[in-house]
């Protein structure tokens, strides 16, 4: 009974949601509802926020999240994998509607688009291999000439390393593929990531030796990014609402947070 009460809610809302942005649509929301669909920009490299399984499907909670999102809005889901570094160019310039990527709202990313949020707190976290897990603890040791640092390039998580660790030599990547690429080649020490996907990696691969350490070091909200488009922010912010309101956005958390079946699917 009660998982059909939350189903009736959720419905209920949906169609709240479907048609009233009709009726007096800002110039996002009007190019939305007009073509029938929805662009989301994201990685797929950021598990357990999104991914690309071995079949080429994106998963995630961001995924999900997504998803929910266009039935909200009553329209077609078109999701534009893009490197970090390039989603915020991507949403400014119009060649995708939102960001729902992992991605943390700072001051300095809202004063080029608005951003809702937060669906997920995440924090920093450190993984490297097993060797440096005494210094992973507390980032102490790592601040030095002679060690090398990964970071996604214009992330949170570059400028946390340039803040913590300046002495070190920084290498940004484009992805998180490829900085874990350097760690198990020995030509990165240190990476520094969101802490879910530094979680998630160590468990993933425990038999090279890759460990993360055991907590966030930062606290991080993310958030959902949009074009400054006053009726799309307020619909976003009461779809978001409803979402958690109805527990729906718990499930989603418990779903790709507590591990599964669907990291055996993960390249």
């Amino acid at each position: 009974m009660q998982k059909q009460a939350t189903r009736v809610l959720l419905m209920v809302s949906l169609v709240f949601f479907i048609f009233i942005p009709v009726a007096a649509a800002g110039p996002v929301m009007d190019r939305i509802v007009k073509e029938g669909k929805l662009v989301v920009g994201l990685t797929g490299q950021q598990p357990p926020m999104n991914a690309t399984t071995k079949q080429g499907e994106l998963i995630g909670l961001d995924v999900d999240l997504a998803r929910a999102m266009a039935d909200a809005l009553g329209v077609e889901l078109e999701f534009r994998t893009l490197a970090f570094a390039d989603l915020l160019p991507a949403l400014v310039s119009g060649r995708i509607d939102v960001v729902v990527s992992g991605m943390t709202a700072t001051a300095a990313r809202n004063r080029q688009v608005a951003f809702v949020g937060p669906y997920f707190v995440s924090g920093k976290g450190l993984l490297a291999q097993a060797e440096r897990y005494a210094a992973l603890k507390s980032g102490e040791g790592l601040n030095a000439p002679t060690v090398t640092v990964a970071a996604l390039k214009y992330s949170t998580s570059l400028a946390f390393a340039e803040e913590l660790m300046p002495k070190a030599q920084l290498i940004p990547t484009d992805s998180y593929d490829e900085a874990i690429k350097l760690i198990l080649a020995g030509k990165v020490d240190v990476l520094v990531a969101d802490y879910p996907y530094c979680a998630l990696t160590s468990f993933r691969y425990q038999d090279k030796g890759l460990a993360a350490g055991q907590s966030p070091l930062t606290y991080e909200p993310l958030g959902i990014a949009l074009q400054e488009d006053t009726l799309l922010i307020n619909w976003m912010q009461n779809f978001l609402v409803t979402l958690e309101g109805s527990g729906e956005l718990k499930k989603m958390h418990q779903k790709w947070m507590s591990g599964g079946a669907w990291v055996n699917d993960l390249p």
